[in-house]
């Protein structure tokens, strides 16, 4: 599915697509919770992706992509604006599961329905040919990108940062840990990221979106 044609197809596929509600995969114990609501940004343009987790609830409420905190911090990462983040001329947004998936028992984003990535990846990676660097957001968005090549933590993968550029897939991937607040005390214990792996990000963004 290729050209700008093929991209309003497969958009409009995603927006209408309700598997998680109607046709839950065995062994999740709930369907979603919800009225789906399917979020992505794809691009005909783009060179980067990035390659988040699942919406949280006020992604869900607003259907913007990172249009909350998570969003302020990642876009300061990436030293662009909102008018620049939201420009899909520049970045193209799939999470691993397009639907916010609800709440754990303790009140945390449960992870991204296991439905969604084996339908649709493949076929929205193949639909974006242009793709030359992959941010991945979180574990399982490491685990789909990188494969074997990901550590068993996301510490230790986005730790080895520098050996995932040009692997896996052929297109360049750096592994990022999410930006929500709830990780605030993970960049503390691990200053290297702001330190070594921000400048290099920065650096690959206005390469990539210039």
């Amino acid at each position: 599915m290729k050209g700008t044609d093929g991209l309003e197809t497969l958009r409009a596929a995603i927006a209408a697509c309700r598997i998680c509600r109607d046709q839950p995969l065995k062994g999740m114990d709930d369907r979603l919770p919800h009225e789906p609501r399917p979020v992505a940004v794809l691009s005909s343009t783009a060179k980067i992706l990035i390659a988040g987790q699942a919406p949280g609830l006020r992604v869900h409420d607003s259907g913007q992509a990172f249009n909350d905190a998570s969003g302020n911090r990642l876009r300061q990462w990436l030293g662009v604006d909102r008018e620049q983040f939201y420009d899909a001329r520049k970045f193209a947004i799939v999470p691993m599961g397009f639907c916010f998936p609800g709440y754990d028992a303790h009140g945390s984003d449960l992870p991204p329905r296991r439905e969604c990535a084996p339908h649709w990846r493949q076929t929205v990676l193949d639909a974006m040919p242009q793709i030359a660097l992959v941010l991945a957001i979180g574990l399982h968005a490491q685990k789909w990108h990188l494969g074997t090549r990901s550590a068993k933590s996301m510490t230790e993968t986005a730790r080895d940062w520098r050996l995932h550029l040009g692997v896996n897939r052929g297109i360049p991937v750096l592994p990022l840990p999410h930006p929500s607040w709830r990780n605030t005390s993970w960049l503390k214990k691990n200053p290297w990221f702001e330190a070594e792996l921000v400048p290099v990000l920065r650096a690959r963004v206005r390469a990539l979106t210039e």
